[in-house]
């Protein structure tokens, strides 16, 4: 089970800290990704992951160098955290696992993802 949290409100140039914690075995030799679905889009955007075992990670063009994320594998929780933010960044947030042997980090697609969170939203508005 993945469960994420730390959505909400902001206005923009604001940040936020998403966290999608991790029941059981989920996160042992996975990448972890972090998607979101705008209001009215069919499609997920994938927009960053991270390995559970080394360092890499990937970034999607429309939030390299503004969201970061990392992990805390003793908490068993991956972040996202999100710095200034923009009224295009509004949207659910789902976290989602895959096992490391099928996952590539040159790209992000939300085909074949193994586990999802129910999501989380994010708006940001004046």
């Amino acid at each position: 089970q993945l469960v994420e949290s730390g959505g909400g409100l902001v206005q923009p140039g604001g940040s936020l800290r998403l966290s999608c914690v991790a029941s059981g075995t989920i996160l042992d030799s996975q990448a972890t990704a972090w998607f979101r679905q705008a209001p009215g889009k069919d499609r997920r955007e994938g927009i960053s992951s991270i390995s559970s075992s080394d360092e890499r990670t990937y970034y999607a063009e429309s939030v390299k160098g503004r969201f970061t994320i990392s992990r805390d594998n003793a908490k068993r929780t991956v972040y996202l955290q999100m710095n200034n933010l923009k009224p295009e960044d509004t949207a659910v947030y789902y976290c989602a696992t895959k096992s490391l042997r099928y996952f590539t980090f040159d790209s992000l697609d939300s085909a074949g993802m193994d586990y999802w969170g129910k999501g989380t939203l994010v708006t940001v508005s004046e």
